[in-house]
């Protein structure tokens, strides 16, 4: 049952403010909305992070948990493995989970848990108000649905992986339905196209 319910909160259905924001008039793109924008968070290694990747790199970012024991657990190796994948395609590429819990995913918490069910993944956190920025940033709500035994409070979030160019400019949603070795080629049409 605990399993069904984090299965929902992950694939939760966009709320009425989300889906107000999302068709809202936006820039002369193929989405309805502006995604993406600027944040100022802190990586699993202390170092100050923002929308800009410092090499360059194509960015797939992912708002959740990075120390889930659950549903999480399932879509971050697959994140772990589209962007190896890419990597070995010659393709450079920074893989970042954004939390939606600092409580939980703090600094020291989020690089073990991030290596032992995916590996290369880069996990963000910061100040419920700096987190609370990224989110509005990237339209993605966080709704309190229960507390854990633990007296955690978990978190419904969305399950999308927004790809980024590397100055943090939008380029396409990835659904969390799509097999990976799809999510690779989509990837990698944007990584290869002329600028």
């Amino acid at each position: 049952m605990r399993l069904a319910l984090l299965l929902s909160a992950c694939l939760a259905v966009p709320g009425a403010a989300q889906q107000a924001t999302l068709l809202a008039p936006g820039p002369d793109t193929a989405f309805p909305a502006d995604i993406g924008g600027a944040y100022a968070l802190t990586d699993h290694h202390g170092r100050a992070r923002d929308r800009t990747d410092p090499d360059g790199h194509v960015q797939l970012v992912f708002f959740g948990y990075a120390t889930c024991q659950a549903i999480c657990t399932v879509a971050l190796p697959i994140l772990s493995q589209v962007a190896a994948d890419l990597t070995e395609r010659g393709i450079g590429v920074t893989p970042l989970v954004i939390t939606v819990d600092p409580d939980v995913d703090t600094v020291a918490a989020m690089g073990p848990a991030l290596d032992e069910y995916a590996p290369g993944l880069l996990g963000l956190t910061g100040s419920q108000d700096a987190l609370a920025d990224a989110r509005a940033a990237f339209h993605v709500e966080r709704t309190a649905l229960f507390t854990d035994p633990e007296g955690n409070v978990v978190y419904a979030h969305g399950a999308h992986i927004y790809v980024m160019d590397g100055d943090g400019g939008f380029l396409t949603l990835l659904p969390p339905i799509l097999p990976p070795d799809r999510m690779v080629d989509i990837v990698a049409g944007y990584a290869e196209a002329p600028a």
